[in-house]
């Protein structure tokens, strides 16, 4: 039987917690096959000044999927994520992105140095950079005032109308088309709408790539505004910004939590003006989405999706869209 399989589609900290979830099943059963589609936008931090000064991709994101699938979470996961606290041009890096930019520059090509660094740590899945080009994110703001970087634009307070990359044309992996042609299911998120979502499907031949596949397609809607860039939205909008950016309908499911942030929560956020998203669910199935609500929230004073129950939503879907592949197949051959 050929295994389920998985794309998952995002970037940040939400996408290594569906990765990290999905870990766990494929240990148990071998016939679940992941691959994460990651954005290469982040300008920021160690990323960013390994960017500027060695003109490579954002390792950052990538080395957080490649730790979250990682076979070996003791000592090569810990090496991997290890940050300097000092040293002069050390200071803040983590080894596992310098090891990725020298391997990088070792072979000349980004996306090979990510799948031999996945086998160093034996990851239980593949990993893409979104596109192999070295891209800006930039966002023109409701003012009509353009900020360029995806730390700028994180740190603005203003509401978003669109964001673009420069330069506009840039090209997936072909193995990227592969995966989405192949899939049962392709999930977007969970992960912030503008800068770790929404770029991949900036990027040229990926939306279209998307919507011929016969996935299920789903989005993990957030659990919360992102202050500026997504302050006042509901379900529903985040939905409508990924087909506007898209250029088309692309989803078929929205994931939804249905469990209440608590008071202490509350008061956490307070201070950003951030709020839970509202989930409209008559607004999402007028837009012909099918919506999956379950409670999604991890425990703790973080709101944060629960890896275990994301995973488990994750296969669920998988599995009926495996079940409309096989009928799909089946209808053509009649």
């Amino acid at each position: 039987m050929e295994p389920l399989r998985i794309v998952a589609i995002g970037g940040g900290t939400g996408l290594s917690t569906l990765l990290y979830g999905l870990k766990r099943h494929v240990r148990e059963s071998k016939e679940i096959d992941i691959t994460a589609v990651v954005t290469v936008t982040d300008d920021g931090g160690s990323s960013g000044r390994l960017r500027r000064d060695f003109d490579v991709l954002p390792p950052g994101d990538i080395r957080n999927c490649m730790v979250a699938l990682s076979e070996d979470e003791a000592l090569l996961s810990k090496l991997f994520q290890y940050r300097f606290l000092g040293g002069q041009g050390l200071k803040g890096h983590s080894f596992g992105n310098l090891f990725l930019t020298v391997l990088s520059n070792l072979t000349g090509d980004f996306a090979q140095a990510v799948k031999l660094s996945s086998e160093v740590l034996a990851s239980l899945g593949r990993i893409y950079p979104s596109t192999a080009t070295n891209v800006m994110l930039e966002a023109e703001l409701e003012s009509g005032r353009v900020v360029k970087g995806e730390t700028k634009i994180s740190k603005s307070r203003s509401r978003i109308r669109q964001v673009r990359l420069s330069p506009r044309v840039c090209k997936p992996l072909p193995e990227t088309l592969e995966a989405i042609e192949q899939a049962d299911v392709i999930t977007f998120g969970p992960g912030s709408l503008f800068t770790s979502i929404i770029p991949n499907v900036l990027v040229k031949g990926i939306p279209e790539a998307i919507q011929r596949s016969p996935a299920l397609k789903a989005c993990f809607v957030n659990l919360m505004w992102q202050p500026g860039e997504t302050t006042g939205f509901r379900a529903s909008d985040h939905i409508a910004a990924i087909h506007r950016h898209a250029g088309m309908k692309l989803l078929d499911v929205a994931v939804v939590n249905t469990r209440a942030i608590t008071a202490k929560q509350r008061r956490k956020y307070a201070a950003e003006k951030a709020q839970s998203v509202v989930n409209d669910v008559d607004q999402l199935a007028g837009m012909g989405l099918q919506v999956v609500a379950r409670d999604l929230l991890a425990d703790g004073d973080v709101v944060r999706h629960d890896s275990k129950t994301t995973a488990e939503i994750t296969l669920d879907l998988a599995r009926r869209g495996r079940a409309n592949r096989s009928h799909t197949h089946i209808h053509r051959v009649k």
